[in-house]
């Protein structure tokens, strides 16, 4: 039996620019609704398919604000089974901070297995699972897309620079996730029903934070496009007609 602990983060739903706040120290979320990353969906999904296999239990866990309820009831809906959620502000928690306090959950409880999406989707942090394996003294692998635990072993396989890499490592061990290995399930109405009776865990912050140093987030410049004008009127039908033929586009 493997019990899975799977961390999430609440995060701004951005399908179009991003923005950042006036502090640049997050993304400006006003304009937009929350939601779980890929990475951490993938996790979600991993998790709940890892417990199903060794009759084991999903806890979701959560560190920010109290809408963040919202995210682990989506989580609960898909299979997890308990949820916990960390109130503070995310803004004001560093990597450090945040591994620190899963750190905290986990050395209270016995979870085999813990997994995190690779990186923070609003401020692109991706220290959190490495410190979090420092911390408990545990082995960690990261950019993890497929997993698998067979006994006390856990078999992950990920996308590497020279082609599929797979790693093998012993139980307790922590695993970051990225989108792509699997596919999110969606919540049942029977699913959503039952996620909204689990009653969450509240815990406060067991330490004051130590903050990210961050000096502030940056936006990449925007992708420069070029388009050139054919024309204007039905005479641009035969510019149109001998592009298509010069690209080798043909009826």
């Amino acid at each position: 039996m493997t019990d899975v602990l799977v961390c999430v983060k609440r995060v701004p739903d951005f399908s179009g620019e991003v923005l950042l706040t006036e502090d640049a120290q997050s993304a400006d979320a006003r304009f937009v609704g929350y939601t779980m990353s890929n990475h951490d969906q993938c996790a979600v999904e991993l998790g709940v398919q890892v417990a199903a296999a060794t009759d084991g239990q999903v806890t979701v866990l959560s560190i920010g604000t109290a809408d963040s309820v919202e995210q682990l009831r989506s989580a609960l809906g898909v299979g997890a089974t308990a949820a916990v959620l960390v109130e503070a502000d995310p803004v004001a928690l560093g990597p450090a901070d945040v591994a620190h306090e899963i750190a905290q959950v986990v050395s209270e409880r016995d979870y085999g297995l813990v997994l995190l999406g690779n990186d923070a989707a609003d401020s692109g942090d991706f220290q959190v699972g490495i410190r979090l394996g420092h911390e408990l003294s545990r082995p960690v692998v990261t950019g993890v897309q497929t997993l698998s635990v067979d006994g006390d072993t856990v078999s992950a396989r990920a996308d590497g620079p020279d082609g599929r890499e797979k790693y093998s490592v012993p139980l307790p061990a922590v695993v970051t996730v990225m989108e792509g290995g699997v596919e999110p399930r969606y919540p049942t109405i029977t699913g959503r029903m039952k996620a909204k009776k689990v009653e969450v865990e509240n815990r406060s912050l067991s330490r004051e934070p130590v903050g990210s140093g961050r000096v502030k987030l940056t936006l990449p410049p925007p992708t420069p496009t070029n388009a050139e004008v054919l024309g204007e009127g039905p005479e641009t039908a035969k510019v149109v007609v001998d592009l298509l033929q010069k690209l080798g586009v043909t009826r």
